[in-house]
């Protein structure tokens, strides 16, 4: 696996590729990472991955500083799951100067559900990916970028900019990895103490059961559909999280769904200082 840290050395590294595909995370890497590498290989002729702790979409109270960096077991990870190339760049190379343009997504999309609770998010990550889109893409006809269904708003919000600007990228999602309890596996799962990670899996045993209640009452009316969240989000209160959201949401455009509209249902909660975030589509 080659490693280049510039935007320069990145583009000479690509010279000759025609067809990226392209997974780009922000290390602290789990198994949900390695499977997007190896779903990425018979995608396109060269497999990429960046490494970016990306300061623009956290909040002036979120962990930028103290989020987990793991450089070396990182690296080991990528080159076992077939990795071809990792950009790793530093703060300087991607933003050498003040990150003045940015861009903006749909409020209609990103102002809800994540982008409600962490306002100013969906703008910190669509600026950074169409940075790196600019990296990684400029000057070859095609490409294929890969994220994971667990940060599902956040695929539905770069699938949509990527349609908007008519970028030659293919936006493909990876199914949600889990641990055998069923946790969805998150690089944030590792601030959780033994007890809480042990409680950490009633968030998807939670979703599910709305999701089964969501079923049965298929063509709920819509306070009989909130009524049901609102006692979802009650039992995760009684068992000590703070939620910020569960819902039953149209999968197109996480509006408030209709009769027969494809559903998923979505959730974040904080467990003790570490907030998680899941969702599965019924």
């Amino acid at each position: 696996m080659k490693i280049v840290h510039s935007v320069a050395d990145l583009r000479q590294a690509l010279a000759t590729t025609r067809r990226p595909a392209f997974v780009p995370t922000m290390g602290n890497l789990h198994d949900g990472h390695l499977a997007l590498v190896r779903q990425a290989q018979p995608l396109g002729d060269l497999t990429v991955a960046s490494i970016f702790v990306n300061r623009l979409q956290f909040l002036p109270h979120e962990d930028f500083d103290s989020y987990p960096r793991t450089w070396e077991a990182d690296c080991a990870k990528l080159e076992s799951a077939g990795c071809d190339l990792l950009f790793a760049p530093r703060e300087t190379d991607l933003y050498p100067e003040p990150q003045t343009f940015k861009v903006q997504p749909d409020p209609a999309l990103a102002d809800l559900l994540e982008g409600e609770f962490r306002p100013g998010f969906f703008t910190g990550v669509c600026t950074v990916v169409m940075k790196l889109f600019s990296a990684v893409f400029a000057g070859r006809p095609e490409g294929v970028a890969l994220f994971g269904k667990k940060d599902y708003q956040q695929w539905r919000v770069l699938r949509r900019m990527v349609e908007q600007f008519a970028l030659p990228i293919t936006v493909v999602a990876g199914e949600t990895s889990r641990a055998p309890d069923g946790l969805a596996l998150s690089s944030r799962n590792g601030y959780l103490s033994e007890a809480e990670r042990a409680e950490a899996v009633q968030l998807s045993l939670a979703l599910r059961s709305l999701a089964r209640e969501a079923v049965a009452l298929a063509h709920a009316l819509p306070q009989q559909r909130e009524a049901l969240e609102a006692r979802a989000l009650a039992d995760l209160r009684a068992r000590g999280w703070q939620p910020d959201y569960l819902t039953v949401r149209r999968r197109q455009d996480l509006q408030a769904p209709g009769a027969g509209d494809d559903l998923v249902v979505l959730g974040a909660a904080r467990l003790g200082s570490t907030r998680l975030i899941d969702n599965l589509e019924i």
